[in-house]
């Protein structure tokens, strides 16, 4: 199944130099423009992600693209981190038709993208 991704709100998530899930929160909650209540936990980045009341304005309308890039060297530090996070990604992307959530493989979030939703 494809989903046209052309028209959608694009929101860059850059993890370079991110060494610990605490540092991915804070990463998420600032591209996202996530609530000062967002709870930096994996489940309430999961409900952040699906749910579309504290999407970045534009995105309801539009649908929602997030592009993670620089993300290769905080899933080598914490290989457990990381396949929780790309579980999460993976879910929120799952059961929300208008979000999508790219890996970027390249050096920055401009190259290249292996989609997950």
């Amino acid at each position: 199944m494809t989903y046209d991704l052309t028209d959608r709100l694009v929101v860059a998530v850059d993890l370079d130099g991110v060494a610990d899930k605490a540092g991915l929160m804070d990463r998420c909650a600032r591209a996202l423009a996530l609530p000062d209540w967002f709870g930096r936990n994996w489940d309430a980045l999961a409900d952040s992600l699906s749910d579309r009341t504290v999407w970045p304005e534009g995105a309801v309308e539009r649908g929602l693209l997030i592009v993670v890039g620089g993300w290769r060297a905080y899933a080598r530090a914490r290989p457990a981190e990381w396949a929780t996070a790309q579980e999460v990604f993976a879910e929120a992307a799952g059961r929300t038709p208008s979000l999508t959530v790219a890996l970027a493989l390249g050096g920055s979030s401009g190259q290249g993208s292996d989609l997950l939703g």
